[in-house]
C-alpha cells in the first residue's frame, strides 16, 4: 500500500470502520460444508431444467418491475400474512436489518438484543451510529427476563431483536417472557424467524395482536441461500415507513423469478425441511452417546455442542474434510462450543465420524 493510499484510508474512512472486522466467510473448497446453516439439498434435475428455461426468458435489460410485486403476493400467501398487514423485501435478512437501523436512527436511539445472537444486529447498529446494548442470556441460553426488562427500561430502545429460534444457540424462547418484553418495549420489536422451516413454533399467530411488532423471515433456510431473499411483515403503516429507505430495485429479476419458481414448488422444499428435521434428531441421538460432549436442544437446522477442546476438535474435523463453525470465542457463554449445521444423511455420517475422531 502506498503512503498516499494509507493517508486516504486513515483520514477518509471512519475510524470505527477501520477497527471493525468484516463478516467472515470460511473457505469451504473441498470440504463438507456444515458451517453456515444452508439447506444441503438441491432441486431435482427436472426442476433445475425447468428453472433454467424460465430464467433464460427473463428480461435482463429491464429494471425489476411487476414480478417483484408478484413475489410479494406469493410470499404473503406462503406466510399466511394477516389482513391489514404488508411485507417488504430485502436482499436477504441482512439488508432488512440494515434498513431498520437506518429508518430508526433518531437522536439517542439504541438497539437491544440478547447475546450471544446474530452478529448483524450489532454490526448494523454500529455502522449506523446507534448504541447497541447486548443482554446476556442465562448459562442455559434462555432469555434473562429481568435483565432484558431492565435494559429496556433504562435504554428505551428503538428496536428490540428476538431471534426465534436463536443463532447460534438454536433454541426458542419462553412465550411468557417474550410477551413481557413485547409489552415493555417502547419502540419496535423484531421477531427474527430465519429458521422457521425447522422450528416447532412460530410467532405468526401472536404478532398480529401488536402494532409495533415486525416478523422477519428469509428464503435462505427455505433452500435459497444463494438467491438472497428476505422479507419482513408488519402493519401496513409501519412497513410503508421502513420501506422508504429501501434502495430501488434491491431485488434482481433473476432472484425474483427463482423465488417465485421455488414457491410454486414449495412442497419439494417442505420435504427437504422434514428430512433435515429427522436428520437433526438422528444427530442429537448420536451426540448423546459421545463422552465429553454436551449438545443443546435445537429448533433450527444447527446444533450447538460444547467439547473439551474446541480449537483442536475444529481443526481435527477440518483435517478430516468437514467444516463446522467454531463459536467458542464469540461470547463468554459460548466457551468450548462448536456449531454444527445439519446436512444430508451422508454428510452427517461424515460429520459425526470426524467429530468423534477429533475429540
Amino acid at each position: 500500500m502506498s503512503a498516499r493510499l494509507a493517508q486516504i484510508i486513515a483520514t477518509r474512512i471512519r475510524q470505527d470502520v477501520q477497527s471493525m472486522h468484516a463478516y467472515a466467510v470460511q473457505d469451504s473448497r473441498g470440504l463438507v460444508k456444515l458451517d453456515a446453516m444452508e439447506n444441503p439439498h438441491r432441486l431435482p434435475p427436472e426442476l433445475r431444467r425447468q428453472l433454467g428455461e424460465r430464467l433464460a426468458e427473463v428480461a435482463l435489460n429491464r429494471y425489476p418491475g411487476d414480478r417483484v410485486n408478484d413475489l410479494k403476493l406469493a410470499l404473503a400467501r406462503h406466510a399466511r400474512l394477516p389482513a391489514g398487514f404488508d411485507l417488504m423485501l430485502g436482499n436477504g435478512s441482512d439488508e432488512l436489518i440494515s434498513l431498520l437501523a437506518m429508518a430508526c436512527d433518531v437522536p439517542g436511539a439504541s438497539i437491544v438484543a440478547p447475546a450471544p445472537g446474530f452478529v448483524m444486529y450489532a454490526m448494523s447498529a454500529q455502522l449506523q451510529g446507534l448504541k447497541f446494548v447486548p443482554v446476556d442470556l442465562t448459562p442455559d441460553f434462555e432469555l434473562d427476563e429481568k435483565a432484558m426488562l431492565d435494559a429496556i427500561a433504562l435504554h428505551q430502545p428503538a428496536i428490540v431483536y428476538l431471534a426465534y429460534p436463536n443463532n447460534p444457540t438454536a433454541n426458542l424462547w419462553n412465550d411468557a417472557t417474550i410477551e413481557k418484553i413485547v409489552e415493555a418495549a417502547p419502540g419496535l420489536v423484531v421477531i427474527d424467524e430465519a429458521y422457521q422451516p425447522f422450528s416447532s413454533k412460530t410467532y405468526l399467530d401472536r404478532f398480529a395482536r401488536h402494532e409495533h411488532v415486525l416478523l422477519m423471515r428469509t428464503l435462505s433456510k427455505f433452500g435459497l441461500a444463494g438467491v438472497r431473499i428476505g422479507y419482513m411483515m408488519g402493519p401496513k403503516a409501519l412497513i410503508a415507513e421502513v420501506d422508504k429507505v429501501r434502495p430501488p430495485y434491491n431485488i434482481s429479476v433473476l432472484n425474483s423469478e427463482a423465488a417465485l419458481f421455488a414457491l410454486e414448488h414449495e412442497a419439494v422444499f417442505a420435504g427437504q425441511a422434514a428430512d433435515l428435521r429427522a436428520q437433526r434428531e438422528r444427530i442429537q441421538a448420536a451426540l448423546r452417546e459421545l463422552p465429553g460432549v454436551k449438545a443443546w436442544p435445537s429448533d433450527a437446522n444447527m446444533i450447538l455442542v460444547r467439547v473439551p477442546d474446541p480449537a483442536r476438535t475444529f481443526e481435527g474435523m477440518k483435517a478430516r474434510g468437514v467444516l463446522v463453525k467454531n463459536v467458542s470465542r464469540m461470547h463468554p457463554l459460548l466457551a468450548g462450543c462448536l456449531r454444527l449445521t445439519v446436512g444430508t444423511a451422508e454428510e452427517n455420517t461424515q460429520m459425526l465420524s470426524a467429530l468423534q475422531a477429533s475429540l
